[in-house]
């Protein structure tokens, strides 16, 4: 029988070393890979193997990542397209772009 793990109980890791956030889930490793450079962080992209889409795991990465980012004073960069819709939807972030950026995701 398949380990049914969900995403809520699933831990996400920061890989510094990497570049990643990571979360291991089922067997498999979904990534969130990101760059720190001059007071920013810029999220590049995101990977979910499909034997874990659908259950929440790119959200939880990407809330891990800009708490992070929060708790670190940096600036966010989403270059990812799943990280930029995020944060389009959770106002709560909004803060952690700048201002071009923000008017820019919102259109």
């Amino acid at each position: 029988m398949a380990d049914t793990t969900e995403p809520g109980s699933a831990t996400v890791v920061n890989n510094e070393r990497a570049g990643r956030f990571e979360m291991h889930l089922d067997g498999h490793s979904a990534i969130l890979a990101y760059r720190v450079l001059q007071g920013s962080i810029f999220f590049d992209h995101t990977v979910v193997p499909p034997a874990i889409e659908g259950r929440g795991v790119a959200n939880k990465l990407t809330q891990t990542a800009l708490e992070f980012a929060r708790s670190k004073h940096l600036r966010v960069v989403p270059i990812c397209s799943f990280v930029a819709s995020y944060i389009a939807k959770h106002a709560e972030y909004h803060d952690l772009l700048a201002p071009s950026i923000l008017k820019h995701l919102l259109g």
